[in-house]
């Protein structure tokens, strides 16, 4: 299974090198951007690696304000998938990624720690669509959740683009050299970041 994931993972891997060099490789980037921030798996920190290591025509920071301002928009449509249509939609995503449990427990922490638990989600590897959605459910402001989607987001890929701004070249040769490696880490920290969400929320 371990292995289906791997190849699956760097056929992805083949599929965003073509589109780091096509004119549209910017509309692909916020694209998924948006669309993880809701309900794709997948987080746009892949494609932003491949575009910075393969494409120095484009400023790391335009790269990192594009991926940053799709998430957060898409982010929003999360938003309000989890206020108007948590039955229809919603709750769907929720149960695919096998997170309805969790959702009875959001409520008392979101009117606690409304602001950092976005902010968390935004940051780091938890998957940031189920905090999206439940915000909405419980809506919990609309002014707060944007303010700690906005920091949150911004912060890490502005971080990872100057990142790859400095060390692009040495990244994109440990990416060939270590790939078997590297697909594995990538699968473990997916799956660790719902694991996460159960425990830490």
């Amino acid at each position: 299974m371990l292995e289906n994931f791997r190849k699956k993972i760097y056929r992805m891997g083949v599929w965003v090198e073509s589109w780091a060099e096509t004119p549209h490789a910017l509309l692909a980037l916020f694209i998924l951007a948006f669309i993880e921030s809701s309900f794709f798996p997948i987080p746009p920190d892949i494609l932003l690696i491949a575009l910075l290591v393969a494409n120095k025509k484009v400023k790391w920071w335009r790269y990192a304000l594009i991926c940053s301002f799709g998430s957060v928009l898409g982010g929003l449509f999360g938003y309000f998938i989890g206020y108007g249509f948590y039955e229809t939609i919603g709750k769907k995503i929720v149960e695919f990624y096998n997170l309805g449990g969790l959702m009875a427990e959001m409520d008392v922490k979101y009117k606690l720690y409304s602001f950092w638990i976005v902010f968390t989600a935004a940051f780091t590897p938890i998957p940031y669509k189920m905090i999206t959605i439940s915000a909405g459910f419980f809506k919990i402001p609309l002014f707060g959740f944007i303010i700690a989607s906005v920091i949150g987001r911004a912060a890490r890929f502005f971080i990872l683009a100057y990142f790859l701004k400095l060390f692009g070249h040495q990244v994109k040769r440990a990416i060939y050299k270590y790939f078997n490696i590297l697909s594995v880490i990538f699968i473990i920290l997916l799956i660790g970041g719902f694991a996460a969400l159960k425990f830490i929320f």
